[in-house]
């Protein structure tokens, strides 16, 4: 049975540049918008019963608009779904923090390892809510949280992706993502 499912938010204008976002709050885009009714679409076939999200504009549009198309109650806002804090690097380009940080620590930044625990203890707990879910979040949050769960790579989650979360024999989150 599904008991969670996992949405990345919609485009941003620094999601089409290939910025680092991290925390810095930046709104959807019009293609983020119909990437938002297209998840909703995804996850009509299932009875859901509230919708999570960061409180990140573009995860509350997102969200938003994902309610209003499921008739499910507003969105609820939980801190624990923040992305990760890229420090000095957010606003910049992939490409370039690559460049200038090749293994990946950027000055003032949330260490990989910090994300993955926060992300992983998050997403254990919404996955063990008695009521069937939504979450809208981040992608590095996401993935970094399904990683640390499993123990195994997962693969890049891309805007309005949905990723069902479901209960194995043995009570083990096992993750589901949804080909757009």
């Amino acid at each position: 049975m599904t008991a969670l499912a996992l949405v990345r938010h919609g485009r941003t204008s620094w999601n089409l540049e290939r910025r680092l976002q991290g925390r810095t709050d930046r709104p959807l885009d019009d293609i983020g918008r119909r990437q938002a009714e297209a998840a909703a679409r995804t996850l009509v076939s299932r009875p859901w019963t509230s919708v999570l999200c960061s409180p990140l504009s573009r995860a509350q549009e997102t969200a938003a608009l994902i309610a209003a198309e499921l008739g499910t109650p507003a969105p609820t806002t939980d801190a624990c779904l923040l992305e990760r804090d890229y420090g000095v690097a957010e606003g910049i380009t992939v490409a370039e923090a690559h460049e200038r940080w090749p293994d990946g620590h950027y000055p003032g930044a949330e260490s990989p390892a910090s994300l993955a625990a926060r992300s992983g203890r998050a997403l254990q707990r919404l996955a063990a809510l008695p009521e069937p879910t939504i979450v809208v979040g981040h992608g590095a949050f996401l993935r970094a949280g399904i990683e640390a769960i499993t123990g195994r790579p997962f693969p890049r989650i891309l805007n309005g992706d949905v990723v069902l979360v479901e209960h194995d024999s043995v009570g083990a989150c096992v993750f589901h993502l949804i080909p757009r």
